[in-house]
């Protein structure tokens, strides 16, 4: 696969702020019996990957917007383009020396998302998409989702987010109903790297709602690029502005929708 020039901005972003947080999370563990705790020093962590990932990006492009987790909205000169950006998706994992974190990039374009990101420095894969060009891992293998056809069959990839909410419920009333009638479920930690598997055909479907714009707007495009569907709660087409997702390929897709609809 040959990449354009803007996804070769991002790439450089993605993998630079991911070689800052090697070296962070090499630390993490030393951390671990300090009194103070590592908490303090992960949140640096995070925002010394997103400064990096922002002069990266605004270097590239030095009009276009930004959205970030920690930063917060910069508005560029452009009026088309917004950057949005998860320096590290899966802060918790993070915290307590799970390898399993992301650097999230996308970028949206007069409000659709049209190129996107999402780096896992660990195992050191970088999975890419851009709109009309397919959704690859490491430049080499195109991304197509899973095809199974029957949810029973499938492994589902889900959030549990604990917020003292009527929601809470209604998320561990989806599991009991859901569990039994799939595979297996999964709980990564990072909504961009269960999409970003979903898009390689590793999980065969997700659901999660709650999320914010830099948890979904990555995966969006890749779950499209590779063949998959997602849309929200409703069924309509999933806007990264909502916080809900479900995804898959058509048909467990819809199969999923179904039994999450029968949940009250």
């Amino acid at each position: 696969m040959a990449r354009s020039a803007l996804l070769n901005i991002m790439v450089q972003a993605a993998t630079k702020a991911g070689r800052s947080l090697i070296k962070d999370f090499g630390e993490v563990e030393n951390l671990q019996v300090s009194r103070k705790g590592p908490a303090d020093f992960v949140s640096n962590a995070d925002k010394r990957a997103e400064q990096i990932v922002y002069e990266e990006l605004l270097k590239g492009r030095p009009t276009y917007s930004f959205l970030m987790e920690e930063g917060g909205e910069v508005q560029g000169t452009d009026g088309q383009h917004r950057w949005i950006v998860d320096p590290l998706d899966g802060t918790t994992n993070f915290l307590h020396s799970i390898p399993m974190f992301a650097v999230a990039i996308a970028l949206e374009r007069n409000q659709e998302i049209v190129a996107s990101v999402i780096y896992n420095p660990v195992m050191d894969e970088l999975f890419t998409a851009e709109k009309g060009g397919g959704a690859w891992l490491n430049d080499r293998k195109r991304l197509r989702v899973a095809a199974r056809r029957h949810l029973a069959d499938s492994v589902v990839a889900t959030g549990i987010k604990v917020t003292g909410t009527d929601d809470d419920a209604l998320t561990l009333r989806q599991l009991g109903h859901i569990s039994p009638a799939v595979a297996g479920i999964r709980r990564t930690g990072s909504a961009s790297t269960d999409l970003a598997w979903l898009s390689a055909g590793r999980f065969d479907a997700y659901w999660e709602a709650r999320l914010s714009p830099w948890d979904v707007a990555p995966g969006q495009l890749m779950v499209r690029e590779a063949g998959g569907k997602m849309t929200d709660y409703a069924g309509t087409t999933g806007s990264v502005w909502n916080g809900q997702v479900v995804a898959g390929n058509e048909i467990v897709q819809g199969q999923l929708l179904k039994a999450l609809h029968a949940v009250k």
